[in-house]
């Protein structure tokens, strides 16, 4: 399992080196929102991700901006918040040569990033449209399974949870985006959500990472 996912890892071509580990870059976004928040989360579920799936993983998160070319260097991106964004065309345009080229972008909405998200992401994919993964869809069952899909980790508006996806045009998956749900709390130490909606989280996690480094 592990030269596999390392094999897999190399094959993206656009990884960051680390003394022999790999990392997992934050989006740091204009507009105001805090990109910022919750830094445990990337260490966590790093450290979940190398004892669960074999994976290797630096526990140091990288931060980079989207007109950033380091922002190539990065196989997964993560971005969450809870208030405005803004991609000016020069971000847009990066980030779509970036998914575009096999890049991957996680966003979770922490409450509140929604409205925000939705317009900007239109100057990314202006022609895209975003599609619900329904429940039988892979990613709830590569690894772990999850008969009814996306848990709810946080309450928020008590909405039902739900994962959207852009795919390219040969059917990959290049960005999740994930709603009423609100995971990556869950990868967090602060928020004292209980154990068992933590390891929910980090499960969904570990299915989100084997399902892209495999698919």
């Amino acid at each position: 399992m592990n030269k596999l996912i390392l094999l897999i890892i190399f094959s993206f071509g656009i990884l960051n080196a680390i003394e022999g580990e790999h990392q997992i870059a934050r989006l740091h976004y204009k507009g105001g929102g805090d990109w910022y928040n919750d830094q445990d989360i990337i260490p966590n579920i790093s450290k979940f991700l190398n004892k669960t799936i074999n994976t290797n993983f630096s526990e140091i998160q990288a931060i980079v901006t989207a007109d950033d070319p380091k922002l190539f260097d990065f196989p997964f991106i993560f971005m969450t918040g809870h208030g405005t964004i803004n991609f000016s065309e020069k971000d847009a345009e990066s980030l779509r040569t970036y998914l575009e080229r096999g890049g991957f972008l996680y966003v979770d909405d922490d409450y509140g990033l929604n409205k925000s998200f939705q317009s900007q992401f239109k100057k990314i994919f202006p022609e895209k449209d975003f599609v619900e993964l329904p429940n039988n869809h892979e990613i709830f069952h590569c690894y772990f399974n999850f008969p009814n899909g996306l848990p709810k980790i946080h309450k928020h508006d008590n909405k039902r949870p739900q994962a959207f996806g852009i795919f390219d045009d040969n059917g990959r998956l290049m960005m999740l985006y994930t709603y009423e749900s609100n995971i990556t709390d869950g990868w967090s130490n602060v928020h004292n959500d209980p154990d068992n909606l933590r390891e929910l989280a980090f499960q969904f996690g570990a299915n989100l990472f084997y399902y892209i480094m495999t698919n």
